[in-house]
């Protein structure tokens, strides 16, 4: 195993991917010149050449069509989003057509495309470039929703999204680009299998459900609430969309008690489906109510205390594990 950064797992695996398949590109606003907005492509452009690494004009709902366009003609095009909230200028060939088209061809034509780029809050980038999409795109069928917490996930989970032959929404915590972890060594082909979540660290006294950047609040809370005796069950699905929830059911079975941890607002969403999936599977395991920990319900502020303030924190995973518990401060 070696350690590296999250954003270095990512152009791994977009490397790896276009030297196995020829088909493969990536298409988006500076991926290549410039190297990336987040420089997760750097030196693809001088490997592939302008072939397969395009710089676009700043036209999310053209080149996200025509990279849906050409995954329906056989190639396999990554879509990068320079931040998530502009994907909402190409939603419609997102949900209308990418996410629909086998469906509606009778299963005659596929579109094995992959759109990608940075999701959530970003420190002090405001409401408008802030956006946690994980509710909006799990919402249609046809997607598959991927949100790597790790960088091991993340260049396993790219892989495979790039070979999968579906629509894949591919969300990258935007302030973990910088966060190291560990991925096999070089030469060790790993794929992270689409929907199929991990039990990232083992207890018994509750169950904490979450992705993306809120794992690592997880995580130091989890350490936090062992010196208590309190020891968590902490699972990562990996992939919102298909959803492992038999990995959640045994958890809760076990511990009997959840707590459920996301960054996108509280209405609605893959939290909020995964509490009516314990309740329905597992009601008569639970020695609690399910509880969510999330992002507050408003727009996100730009000055940095108030944006602490609207994002899951470690204090308040800790609060709701007391409160489910019944071991209050």
């Amino acid at each position: 195993m070696r350690i590296i950064r999250y954003r270095e797992a990512l152009r791994e695996a977009m490397f790896e991917e276009m030297e196995r398949d020829p088909d493969v590109l990536l298409m988006g606003e500076e991926v290549g010149h410039y190297q990336g907005a987040y420089k997760v492509s750097e030196g693809l452009l001088e490997r592939f050449g302008e072939r397969r690494v395009i710089d676009t004009p700043i036209a999310e709902a053209g080149f996200a069509g025509i990279g849906v366009g050409a995954a329906m003609v056989g190639l396999r095009p990554i879509i990068e989003f320079m931040t998530w909230n502009f994907s909402f200028v190409a939603f419609d060939q997102i949900v209308s057509n990418a996410a629909k088209i086998h469906s509606m061809s009778g299963g005659a034509i596929r579109c094995p495309i992959v759109f990608r780029g940075p999701n959530g809050s970003a420190k002090q980038v405001a409401a408008q470039h802030s956006h946690t999409v994980e509710a909006l795109y799990t919402h249609f069928p046809g997607l598959h929703v991927l949100a790597p917490s790790t960088a091991r996930d993340a260049k396993g989970l790219l892989k495979a999204a790039i070979r999968d032959d579906n629509p894949v929404i591919f969300l990258e915590g935007e302030t973990l680009y910088g966060v190291k972890g560990e991925v096999p060594d070089e030469g060790v082909d790993e794929l992270v299998p689409i929907g199929k979540g991990r039990v990232a660290r083992e207890g018994d006294a509750c169950t904490v459900v979450t992705w993306g950047r809120p794992y690592y609040d997880v995580m130091k809370a989890a350490e936090q609430l062992a010196a208590d005796g309190i020891e968590l069950e902490v699972i990562d699905p990996r992939t919102l969309r298909p959803l492992d929830e038999e990995l959640v059911l045994k958890s809760v079975r076990k511990t009997n008690r959840c707590v459920i941890v996301h960054e996108h607002w509280p209405y609605g969403g893959p939290g909020a489906q995964l509490v009516d999936v314990i309740q329905r599977e597992a009601f008569d395991h639970l020695d609690a109510p399910v509880l969510r920990v999330t992002g507050l319900d408003v727009p996100m502020p730009y000055a940095s205390n108030l944006e602490d303030m609207v994002l899951p924190s470690v204090d308040r995973v800790v609060d709701a594990v007391r409160r489910v518990t019944y071991m209050g401060n």
